[in-house]
Parts: C-alpha cells; structure tokens; sequence
C-alpha cells in the first residue's frame, strides 16, 4: 500500500513486497488456495513429465496456474465483500458466488486442456 511516490525500481520492489503479503495471507487464511499449492507441488511436475513438447508442458502449467490466480481473485471479492458488512444482502451473496463461479471454471478449463493433451 505504501507505493505512493515511488518509481523504477524502488516500486517494483514494493509491489513485490505487496504481493508477496496477500500470498502469505492467503496461505494463511484461505484453506482452497493451501489445498491448489498443495495441488500445484504435485501437478507442476507432473506437467513436465507428462507433456511430450515443451508446448504441452507449458500449456498443461499455465492453465493449472489459472486455478490459484483465480482463486486469490475469489479471495479478494470475498473480503472486500466481508468488510462492507456482515448482514446478508443478495448482492453481496451474488459476487461471492460468481468469484465461487469462476474458481470452478478455472478448473474445468485446467481439466478439459489436460485431458485434450493427455489423451490426443
């Protein structure tokens, strides 16, 4: 947050700093991105034993890594959502389930590009 004024350099590296605290918070906080790292230890290298070209294999990476990229930007709608308040509103239930929504995407879009690979 404290990158007002900086420039070059000096702001690259705090916004590395920024994000490297919402990784760890939401390691901390978020038990689904735990269980995607989780996930990624495994499916990472399993990409690059599995995947017949150096394209395969980044292809097969990439989508995986949409899974926890969507996932933190789930985990922010929702506590952007809890800070404005606790009462429920059907508003605030719709922009959690639509980040739910596209958290759900991003797997079966990881799923059906493994697939095609694995089994073309």
């Amino acid at each position: 947050m404290g990158q007002v004024g900086l420039t070059g350099f000096r702001r690259i590296l705090g916004a590395a700093g920024c994000s490297w605290n919402g990784a760890c918070e939401a390691f901390r906080k978020e038990a689904a991105f735990r269980q995607e790292l989780a996930l990624t230890v495994v499916l990472v290298p399993l990409a690059l034993w599995l995947g017949t070209t150096a394209l395969e294999r980044a292809v097969m990476v990439g989508f995986w890594l949409l899974v926890p990229i969507v996932e933190l930007l789930n985990s922010g709608i929702e506590t952007v959502v809890d800070r404005i308040g606790s009462e429920h509103h059907p508003l605030a239930g719709l922009a959690k389930d639509l980040g739910s929504a596209a958290v759900f995407l991003a797997f079966a879009n990881a799923g059906i590009v493994w697939a095609i690979i694995l089994f073309s």
